[in-house]
């Protein structure tokens, strides 16, 4: 009764089928009884056209997953993956391939040369004289085949720190989202002899004109350190005129280097995960008291 049952719905369900599809359907299912018959050891070995047939199958018959039984449909669409990385590679190895032309011998030698006789010229400087020359070249290319020293032209920020350790201060914004969405920024600036916070405020729209009185107020009369070490911010770099009349020298970090402004961006994450993620934050009021209990 069943395998009667199951004709009769094959039959019906073959009947609608569009004769292309049927046509597919048989084509496929031919396709697997020839890869069955090399079947040997209870294996059977699929050449590279089985791969390519069968991903040229899924794309033309909506109904391809059906009919396969060799192998499942995950394995076909892997196959094609692997042909499109294939078809990419082959399109990269071509004759015409984009990018730069590659840079000769004697040119990398004049850049060595020009460099090694003027250690004062940088990279802007020895291009502009290689276009002089008439070198079609990009500054990045010049600066990639100068000789690099073998010290630092300066001191490294590690040696810095640790030599002006008493007399540094550095600050930075981080942001904290309240009940209602808005975004209130937090200014932090810490010692970095002691990592003691010296000052700390709150607001919806850090300003410039806000962030010189902050620091005014961190450091009244003569009490401002030596150096001040901040990011890229916009309203920092606005101040620096400020900063420089009232004695402090400030030093930038390079950018996307957070690491350079380590201390801040430690206490920011450290007042994130012990204090300020354990509740929500309804306004300045409430956040600018967290943040003193936790001080």
């Amino acid at each position: 009764m069943l395998n009667t049952l199951t004709f009769f719905i094959s039959f019906v369900t073959g009947f609608f089928k569009s004769r292309t599809s049927m046509q597919l359907e048989i084509l496929a299912l031919r396709h697997q009884l020839v890869v069955m018959q090399r079947k040997k050891k209870r294996r059977f070995r699929l050449w590279q056209w089985d791969r390519i047939f069968w991903v040229w199958l899924s794309g033309v018959w909506i109904e391809w997953q059906d009919a396969l039984i060799i192998v499942k449909p995950e394995t076909v669409i892997n196959w094609h993956r692997q042909c499109i990385k294939t078809y990419w590679r082959w399109k990269s190895l071509t004759k015409n391939k984009p990018g730069r032309k590659p840079v000769s011998l004697e040119v990398r030698n004049l850049i060595g040369r020009m460099n090694k006789d003027n250690p004062l010229w940088g990279a802007p400087r020895i291009h502009g004289e290689l276009l002089k020359l008439g070198f079609d070249l990009v500054e990045s290319t010049v600066a990639k085949y100068m000789i690099k020293p073998e010290k630092p032209p300066s001191q490294t920020w590690k040696t810095f720190l640790e030599n002006h350790m008493g007399s540094t201060v550095a600050m930075d914004f981080f942001t904290v989202p309240t009940i209602f969405f808005n975004v209130i920024h937090v200014l932090i600036m810490l010692d970095h002899e002691r990592r003691r916070i010296i000052h700390f405020n709150v607001t919806i729209n850090p300003t410039t004109e806000w962030v010189l009185q902050q620091i005014r107020e961190a450091f009244p009369w003569d009490s401002s350190p030596r150096f001040l070490v901040h990011d890229r911010d916009p309203v920092f770099m606005a101040n620096q005129s400020a900063f420089k009349a009232m004695g402090i020298e400030t030093v930038t970090s390079a950018p996307a280097s957070p690491w350079q402004n380590s201390f801040c961006e430690r206490f920011g994450g450290s007042l994130r995960r012990e204090c300020i993620n354990h509740f929500i934050v309804l306004n300045e009021v409430h956040l600018r008291q967290t943040i003193s209990t936790y001080r």
